[in-house]
């Protein structure tokens, strides 16, 4: 039987609820969940609100430690984490903080297309993405990479790939991060990571990711979505995947690694699920320039699979990708720690470097650092005028993706200043479980999950025996809460809504 959280939960304000930093011993700051009347009900009844009172034991965390919405149990930190640490306190980086899919991440690609024009053919546009994508657990790719490809893949990310004709210029613009982080260090991944992504490169995997044939079917912002090329009726497509088995493998060996270092540094934990390093230590930064290598993998990843959705739209419609309008909205990674500027004093991004004084005219300068931002199954939500963002989207914060369920809704939001100001950058990244891939195995005995989405009028295609039982809609909250939440908080805003009509999984 699952277990609940009986622990404090302060109600703060319509939106946040306060675990109070005196409800055990070793936490340094309080916790922090986002969430409404309906959804703090599922967050008490499994212990995630204890991992979060966990993670505020972590050496040199800053202000809070966060949750989103979607907050369920996750290894180490709960899946909807937000944790920001300081190096210059001896704050810590954490595996569990990131998770064993390493930039599990979503991308949006816009069409030209409407829906009538693409629903006489939708059926055979499934069909042709299922077998163009490869996915399910160890499938391999049709792109495949030698050694020293793949070390120069892992050490320049999406560029590297879209340079061999796997992609578009203007895709690097518009991708978190441009897609590479530049202090990767491919020579911290082991030879069995290696081995493992080798033939993975441009591969779906299996659980929750997914390529979905999307339409947008309705708009709260429109001059942000004129700005993002989306319209109501506009049939777009949603690419959900990770790291695949190296970053499984990159995560599995940090484990490993550190199992010892928090001892080695004096550090105490209430779980050890959070085993860590500081961020300056060699281990720490062993386990950042691996997983940053392993983050890269997963842009390609993602970008693979964009070259392969475009081949397939050109071949179903007759008509070249470029002319069917199929551009890049954003990509966004989930399951990440990065190094980010901010001001500690006032949790605000690093700018200026001063701030104006309560009820002065002059200013005072503020201590500012690079703070190692975990997201565990969270996103950037930067707001307008970050310097961070593309070009084009400067004037409207960054694209926050949100996938929901296959038989619900994904949302497009915009980062708003509140995010700065409250969750370190950070949003909600999904609609999050409620039951856990047996439980909805179990739930879909004598239904089928295939035939209830036809009747919603989504064509969903698994090559897993289980996959669709496992992601069946009631499996999730509701995506129309949980975005709710973080747009009345004002740390994103709603833009638009898409509904999926053809869904691909492993």
């Amino acid at each position: 039987m699952k277990e609940s959280y009986s622990g404090p939960l302060e109600r703060l304000d319509a939106c946040r609820w306060r675990i109070p930093k005196s409800y055990m011993p070793g936490m340094r700051v309080d916790g922090l969940i986002y969430a409404d009347d309906i959804l703090i009900e599922h967050i008490r009844n499994d212990k995630s609100p204890q991992q979060v009172a966990n993670v505020a034991c972590l050496p040199g965390i800053v202000k809070y430690s966060l949750a989103m919405p979607d907050i369920h149990w996750g290894y180490g930190f709960c899946i909807g984490g937000v944790a920001a640490t300081d190096p210059d306190q001896s704050g810590v980086i954490s595996p569990g903080g990131v998770g064993y899919d390493i930039n599990c991440g979503v991308r949006l690609i816009r069409t030209n297309l409407k829906l009538a024009e693409v629903m006489p053919k939708l059926e055979r546009l499934v069909e042709r993405l299922f077998a163009s994508v490869p996915c399910c657990v160890g499938q391999g790719g049709r792109i495949k990479f030698n050694r020293t490809e793949l070390i120069q893949l892992l050490e320049q990310g999406s560029p590297f790939v879209v340079k061999r004709g796997l992609g578009w210029e203007s895709d690097i613009e518009v991708t978190e991060g441009h897609g590479c982080i530049k202090t990767a260090r491919p020579d911290y991944v082991s030879d069995h990571a290696l081995e493992r992504g080798g033939s993975q490169c441009g591969t779906l995997g299996s659980g929750n990711h997914f390529m979905e044939v999307q339409v947008v079917d309705h708009i709260d912002d429109p001059h942000s979505a004129h700005v993002l090329g989306l319209e109501k009726g506009l049939v777009t497509v949603m690419i959900h995947s990770g790291s695949r088995g190296l970053g499984y493998q990159v995560c599995e060996d940090s484990l490993k690694e550190l199992q010892h270092t928090p001892r080695k540094y004096g550090i105490d934990l209430p779980d050890r699920q959070l085993v860590c390093a500081p961020v300056n230590s060699p281990e720490g930064q062993r386990y950042l320039g691996a997983m940053q290598a392993a983050a890269n993998f997963a842009w390609c990843n993602r970008q693979i699979m964009t070259h392969l959705a475009r081949q397939t739209f050109a071949e179903v419609f007759e008509t070249p990708a470029e002319r069917l309008g199929m551009t890049l909205v954003y990509d966004v990674a989930h399951n990440i720690a990065n190094m980010e500027p901010y001001d500690i004093r006032s949790g605000t991004s690093c700018g200026t470097g001063f701030q104006p004084v309560s009820g002065s005219t002059g200013f005072q300068p503020v201590r500012e650092t690079m703070l190692c931002v975990h997201r565990k199954g969270a996103t950037r939500a930067f707001p307008p005028g970050h310097p961070e963002l593309a070009e084009r989207y400067r004037d409207i914060g960054q694209p926050v993706l949100v996938p929901g369920d296959m038989g619900r809704a994904s949302y497009v939001l915009v980062g708003r200043p509140g995010s700065m100001e409250h969750t370190f950058g950070s949003c909600c990244h999904g609609a999050g479980r409620m039951m856990s891939r047996s439980a909805a195995i179990r739930a879909s005995k004598g239904r089928s999950i295939a035939r209830e989405l036809r009747d919603r009028g989504v064509i969903a295609r698994a090559r897993g025996r289980t996959g669709l039982e496992e992601e069946q809609p009631d499996a999730y909250k509701d995506v129309n809460e949980v975005v709710s939440v973080v747009h009345e908080a004002g740390i994103s805003q709603k833009v638009a809504r898409l509904r999926p009509v053809g869904v691909i999984k492993g």
